[in-house]
């Protein structure tokens, strides 16, 4: 009978504990954002979305010299005697393969740089072709590979589909 009366008071010790500890946090004021409605604001050194501005880039290739995972390409632009000018004629970033390592903006010597990293962290990509974004004037920039001997924008092949790839062996 002893045992009964300590079991009901053990559960009900238990109970108020968990009651106490509710109340507690209940006063507290909240942790958690509210996202659409409230927004984060990122720290200074986030890495976001990679930027590029055409109009600073002086073509020196650092940025893509840097980059470790080869995701920058760019040519630079030429005058009519056939001779690079400091000025860049299409520049393409492949988010998909980015690591956001923050080297190609590192790298870069001009004042404002002319490759930075955003605080935007809302970048959505549905499709692998999304993720490249290409930049020459007066061309569409989205979804598309830079063919070199073609000279125009190609549609990305070769996509691997996430269930098609092998287990990795260790």
């Amino acid at each position: 009978m002893i045992s009964y009366f300590a079991a009901i008071w053990r559960n009900t010790k238990a109970i108020l504990q968990g009651h106490w500890i509710t109340l507690r946090y209940m006063v507290k004021p909240s942790v958690t954002i509210h996202y659409p409605d409230e927004k984060l604001v990122p720290f200074e050194k986030y890495r976001g979305a990679l930027l590029f501005d055409a109009g600073v880039c002086i073509s020196c290739n650092l940025c893509v010299k840097a980059c470790p995972s080869n995701c920058i390409q760019l040519e630079n632009a030429k005058n009519e005697a056939g001779k690079k000018v400091a000025k860049v004629d299409w520049y393409s970033i492949d988010f998909g393969k980015c690591n956001f390592c923050r080297l190609c903006e590192e790298a870069c010597p001009t004042k404002p740089r002319s490759v930075w990293h955003s605080l935007d962290y809302e970048v959505i990509f549905t499709k692998r072709d999304e993720m490249v974004r290409c930049w020459k004037k007066d061309f569409s920039f989205h979804g598309k590979y830079w063919d070199t001997q073609a000279k125009d924008f190609l549609e990305p092949e070769g996509q691997v589909h996430i269930h098609d790839v092998q287990p990795r062996r260790n």
